[in-house]
């Protein structure tokens, strides 16, 4: 079983780049033939430098007098918003909701670019199956957050919707319970009515 945790685990490491003396011709040619609205600019390095973007394209590119001279580094969006193959997947999710952003540039510590990360491959946490989401939780409850012996909780996951049931030795733990079922990537909504402290004989 695969746990999707971080940008690493839905990233496409296949990435189509342009450097920054990339004519306009170029950086649409490549944009169409890949369909992507968007790519990095490297540096000679290898660095990702910045995006150039349709809308880059668009309102930069107006009233050049000869679009072979303008070029992927006059055109880009500077500094790149990128993540790591460790930033977490939420993490992504929110660094792209809050920019109105499509795609993100994933580089390593040296800030190479490694791969890009869409909000499709972020969407895939949520074509997990459901026997690997339970499974997921059944180790992390009963692993990390139960003491031994104490109490058995049980997880049934259908289509991304966790129900949890069973006895647990502190009513507080409830509530801890819910809110780390949610952390897992793939789950939906938790419901937990059926999680009480009494113990039956």
């Amino acid at each position: 079983m695969k746990h999707l945790r971080t940008v690493n685990d839905v990233m496409t490491h296949a990435v189509i780049s342009v450097d920054r003396g990339a004519p306009i011709k170029e950086i649409v040619e490549a944009m169409r033939q890949w369909r992507i609205s968007a790519l990095p600019v490297l540096s000679d390095e290898g660095r990702v430098a910045g995006v150039v973007s349709e809308a880059d394209l668009l309102l930069k590119a107006q009233g050049a007098d000869e679009s072979r001279a303008v070029t992927a580094g006059q055109l880009m969006t500077f500094p790149a918003v990128t993540v790591t193959e460790e930033t977490g997947i939420a993490s992504a999710a929110r660094l792209m909701a809050h920019g109105h952003l499509k795609r993100l540039p994933v580089v390593d510590r040296d800030g190479r670019l490694v791969g890009v990360v869409s909000r499709g491959d972020l969407l895939k946490i949520y074509l997990r199956p459901d026997a690997d989401i339970a499974e997921e939780l059944r180790e992390l409850i009963m692993a990390e957050l139960i003491p031994a012996g104490s109490a058995v909780v049980q997880v049934h996951v259908t289509d991304g919707l966790v129900h949890l049931e069973g006895t647990i030795p502190d009513p507080a733990l409830r509530n801890v319970l819910i809110r780390v079922a949610r952390t897992v990537p793939g789950v939906v909504d938790v419901t937990a009515a059926s999680l009480g402290t009494e113990v039956h004989t």
